[in-house]
């Protein structure tokens, strides 16, 4: 099936483009349809598809479960939540808040905040199609161990204490006194099939733009970047190039699906794994535009650990595959 995408592509660009294989242009545009046409197409499919089987999620029995149970299962429960919900961090935001209005101890909300933006449905379809079961096992494995021991690190920290004063204030008056179940709500096929709709035309219309520039900066890379240059000055097994790769992406702004063709340039390129999923962590959970929206509920105290936590945890794990993990 797979390959049809490259035989689009192929005719698309060379023969209808009229541009040649050993073009930049070429190149370039061939690897630009290949992966756009490749990624909607996958997303179309497999959104819908989960969709389905997530629309009779319950957010709030899940909250009630994590607030009521085994606080380290609490950890892994919030990261795998944080890992099946389609959120970024802007709209992670106000689940974020009900959690903490829950009572929810602040290291499970936390794994499941800072496991959101890294790992979703799409990023894991992309992945798939992009680089093999493998790496995306391992990018999956590593978000969700991030998420686990930042929460657990949290907590020891008693990191509540320094939440904005309304979050705070929430979290200090929940009331756990009432043992009510909410109500399992059934839903007919036709009331799935229109969630699933829903969801997918909401998700499309929120990472359309990043499929486009992400792969658009991946085919620019694959293109006019010379095959050479990042082995030759970051691909060496420098130690300094992971954390300047992680350095290099706080300024930046993607989510997992806007990062992952860029990722899958970087590795063509000869660009380490562990530096690249260093450099591609760092631009989707530790950019400076996600820190200001999660100001809304942080004090500056707070942040600065969140952000610390994450550039030490992005440094190891690239210096550890790195190690580990030859492409």
């Amino acid at each position: 099936m797979l390959s049809l995408f490259t035989q689009f592509a192929d005719w698309l660009a060379y023969s209808i483009f009229g541009l040649s294989p050993e073009s930049k242009w070429g190149s370039a545009l061939q690897f630009f349809i290949e992966d756009t046409s490749k990624i909607f197409f996958l997303l179309i499919v497999m959104i819908y598809i989960i969709a389905l089987i997530r629309a009779s999620l319950n957010i709030e029995r899940v909250r009630d479960y994590l607030a009521k149970n085994n606080k380290f299962v609490g950890y892994i429960l919030g990261s795998f939540f944080g890992a099946i919900t389609p959120f970024c961090s802007c709209s992670s935001i106000p689940v974020f808040l009900g959690f903490t209005s829950a009572g929810i101890p602040i290291g499970i909300t936390m794994s499941f905040l800072l496991t959101s933006p890294l790992i979703n449905e799409v990023a894991v379809l992309m992945l798939l199609s992009l680089v093999g079961w493998e790496i995306t096992l391992m990018y999956v494995l590593i978000g969700m161990g991030i998420g686990v021991a930042g929460g657990i690190f949290l907590d020891l920290i008693r990191a509540e204490q320094i939440l904005q004063p309304f979050a705070l204030k929430a979290y200090q008056t929940a009331d756990f006194s009432s043992d009510e179940q909410p109500a399992s709500e059934k839903l007919t096929f036709r009331e799935r099939h229109e969630f699933a709709k829903t969801e997918l035309l909401d998700i499309l219309a929120r990472v359309w733009k990043w499929i486009f520039v992400g792969v658009g900066l991946g085919a620019a890379l694959h293109g006019f970047v010379p095959e050479s240059w990042f082995a030759d000055n970051l691909g060496n097994g420098q130690w300094w190039s992971v954390p300047m790769a992680v350095l290099a992406g706080i300024p930046l702004y993607s989510n997992a699906t806007g990062v992952i063709p860029v990722m899958e340039s970087l590795i063509l390129k000869g660009l380490p794994l562990g530096t690249t999923l260093a450099f591609c962590m760092s631009t989707v959970a530790a950019s400076f535009p996600e820190f200001i929206m999660l100001k809304q509920v942080m004090t500056w105290k707070l942040l600065g650990i969140i952000f610390s936590l994450l550039l030490l945890s992005f440094t190891l794990v690239g210096w550890l595959i790195n190690f580990l993990y030859v492409v």
